[in-house]
Formats: structure tokens, sequence, C-alpha cells
């Protein structure tokens, strides 16, 4: 019964020893039973290597490279299309400005199933801040947000399209960027949406076709 005594403290006593070494670094790679593949011979962004004379892993584009538009990547291998967004070459679609003016309207064609879908895209991204209708009474204004302008301010109403659209892209005082979650082809219905919206408060009677202002006063 002794040694089984001795036998049970010798074993809690190298428990607590093996314990006391975790914390501790070293430069030696730990033993590992079952690795699951978490050393790998591979290099990670931006660090350095020792292989290459300037010591970087992330090599530069080598000089008179010109750029491709490519293919798109959800094309059939037998019917490849190019894809415009790889290269984006296109100032007015992607950047809203031609040089460094705005575009005054949207490049693209404006129609029913565009603008429905800025709708959509416009009550998930935009209703929260500008409100429903775009008067600024969104909901995280009546939680304190201050500085949301209404899309319906004579400033904004005439502001070209492609400052709307950069202002979607890259964000604007308190608002932040949301190019990197809203496609481009969407942020130009949002735009689209927001335009139907000015106008639908500051319509006239001359807008409603002659045939159809019969019914105003049934």
């Amino acid at each position: 019964m002794r040694w089984v005594l001795a036998g049970f403290l010798a074993v809690i006593l190298l428990i607590i020893a093996l314990m006391g070494w975790r914390g501790m670094t070293s430069v030696r790679r730990p033993l590992m039973l079952i690795p699951d593949m978490d050393i790998q011979p591979r290099y990670d962004a931006q660090a350095e290597s020792a292989f290459f004379a300037d010591g970087r892993t992330m090599r530069p584009t080598p000089a008179g490279v010109v750029a491709f538009g490519g293919l798109d990547y959800f094309s059939d291998a037998g019917s490849p299309r190019k894809n415009g967004d790889l290269l984006a070459e296109d100032d007015a679609f992607y950047r809203g400005k031609v040089g460094k003016t705005f575009v005054s309207k949207a490049p693209i064609e404006v129609d029913l199933p565009l603008l429905r879908r800025g709708r959509e895209r416009f009550n998930i991204h935009c209703a929260v801040c500008h409100g429903a209708t775009g008067f600024a009474n969104g909901i995280t204004t009546q939680y304190g947000l201050m500085g949301v302008p209404s899309y319906h301010d004579n400033r904004i109403r005439t502001m070209p399209d492609g400052e709307i659209y950069n202002t979607i892209t890259n964000g604007k005082n308190t608002m932040t960027a949301y190019g990197h979650q809203v496609a481009v082809r969407d942020r130009w219905a949002i735009v689209a949406y927001i335009r139907a919206l000015q106008r639908s408060q500051n319509a006239s009677v001359n807008d409603i076709p002659a045939s159809a202002r019969a019914e105003l006063n049934q």
C-alpha cells in the first residue's frame, strides 16, 4: 500500500511539473501527436522570406504587365465570358466619375426591375438610418445618431448621381463605406431608388399621364 501511495504521488508531481511548462516560449517546434496540418510549409501574407533578396514573400508585379479583364468565374468552361468587374476600367460605372467629375446620371439603364432591386437593397442597408422614405428618420436616429441627411434636402436632390454612388461606395462623415458589401450594380440600383423617392415627394400633376389624370377626380 505504501508503494502504491508513493507511485500515486509521483504521478501527481510529474503532472504538476509538466503543467508548469505551459506558457513558456521556445524556438523549438512543439511535440504534436496529431498535427492536423497545423504546421504547413507555406508563406503567410506580408511575412518575411529569406529566399528572396528583398526579404518579402509577396512578390511585386513584373514590369510591363498589362491588366486584363479576365473571364467570368461562374461561366461555363466551354463558353467563357469576360468579367468587367475584375478590371473595372469603366470609371463612370465603377467609380461614378469621369476624371475628377462625378457623372450627372447613372450610367445604367433604369427600369422597373432595377428600381425593385434598389428598393430591396435600400431597405436592407440604408433605411435603418435614412428611413424608409428617405426623411432621415430611421431607427438609429431614435437612439441618438445625429447628422443623418434627408434625401429630400435640395442639396442632395441636385447632387449628381455619381456623387451619391461615391458616398455609398466610400462613405462620408459618420456614414461608413458600403462598397465592400454592396455590389456595383446594386449601388446604382439604390441611387435610382433614391431618385424615385425624391420624385415621389416633388411630383406635380403634370407628371401624371393625361390618360390617368381623370382618375384623380374620382
